[in-house]
């Protein structure tokens, strides 16, 4: 071979790497959220993860869809970003299980999937991000009790459970650890709930039925997130229940740290999402570049990342919310939660 023709390849392979290279840089990755019975995913979720992606990847596009609790729509909003040319899809699934369908499609045509927050069991996605879910159901149960005993509730009172939705894996990860968490606590569960697509007026309308059912016998309420939560603390408010009894959350929703300030919600769970946003855009960015993201632990035989939340209640909301900055004095103490404010130190 002459030199001016190993110059000729070398420079179209040379070509053809560098074209390689900035296909991956300004490649396409979607954010597909579930619902919006949750303000996180517009407030938090999504936010984090287009500024991760905005500081690693500047030329990439970042798609957002969120399915509004519809399963089908957000399965049109799957293939639909496949068709704009996506080569990651960060999925948060409206149902877990029909969500494995999904995966097996993604992958078929080389797309990589990042499971994220809830799991997908039945097929493994090429990574999962989430917070430990069971560790979260087992942390607020486990509060709840020891605050029942602290404050000299006998064992074999009662409880109730809200769980969140039954097409959704993560939810059903909190059910187990909220199981675990109450299994030798010495008091027992009076009714538990499955709660379609995480709907806090479904919660409350259920709650309203185990009010009139158990009355008095109530002495807490394990639910699975705030939405929840806070729809049982509507349900005893609209049945005159004062106080009420204290009722557990997830999420550091600024709805449940005014109902912590006010003393009608006992925890919630903070997790800043922009944390795990973070994260699986940093796993979108590994696998455009063709690299091997580094998995901390398995779930459902997927490499995955789980990250441990914070339990607040109100006697640390001052530090794991408002001194790390999670959320502002402006946006929480607004009004008749200013006074509540004030008396926890909270300026």
């Amino acid at each position: 071979m002459t030199f001016r023709s190993t110059l000729l390849v070398t420079t179209a392979v040379a070509a053809m790497f560098t074209g390689s290279a900035f296909a991956q840089e300004a490649a396409t990755v979607a954010f597909l959220m579930p619902d919006q019975a949750s303000t996180r995913y517009e407030n938090h979720d999504y936010p984090g993860f287009k500024a991760e992606m905005a500081k690693l990847c500047a030329a990439c596009t970042v798609i957002y869809q969120n399915a509004n609790a519809d399963t089908a729509l957000q399965q049109q909003q799957f293939n639909s970003v496949i068709a704009q040319g996506a080569k990651v899809i960060v999925l948060d699934p409206v149902d877990s299980a029909a969500a494995a369908a999904l995966v097996e499609i993604a992958q078929s045509q080389d797309v990589k999937v990042i499971a994220y927050d809830r799991p997908i069991p039945a097929k493994a996605a090429n990574f999962y991000v989430s917070f430990d879910n069971e560790g979260i159901g087992h942390a607020i149960a486990q509060s709840l009790v020891a605050h029942l005993k602290t404050s000299g509730v006998a064992e074999g009172a009662g409880v109730l459970q809200i769980n969140g939705s039954p097409t959704d894996a993560a939810a059903g990860l909190i059910r187990d650890g909220i199981h675990r968490g109450l299994k030798d606590s010495g008091y027992k569960t009076l009714a538990e709930f499955d709660t379609p697509e995480w709907a806090p007026p479904k919660a409350q309308e259920w709650a309203a039925g185990q009010i009139t059912r158990f009355g008095a016998d109530i002495k807490g309420v394990v639910a699975a997130n705030d939405g929840t939560g806070g729809g049982a603390i509507a349900a005893f408010k609209a049945a005159g229940v004062n106080p009420v009894p204290p009722v557990t959350g997830n999420d550091a929703t600024i709805a449940a740290l005014q109902l912590i300030i006010s003393g009608d919600q006992y925890n919630t769970i903070s997790k800043p999402s922009e944390i795990v946003a973070a994260a699986a855009a940093k796993v979108a960015v590994q696998f455009l570049k063709r690299e091997t993201p580094e998995a901390k632990t398995s779930l459902y035989d997927t490499p995955s990342e789980l990250f441990v939340p914070a339990v607040v209640t109100a006697e640390n909301i001052k530090a794991e919310i408002f001194d790390k900055k999670i959320q502002t004095v402006a946006e929480v103490c607004t009004g008749e939660y200013a006074e509540g404010c004030a008396k926890l130190g909270i300026k």
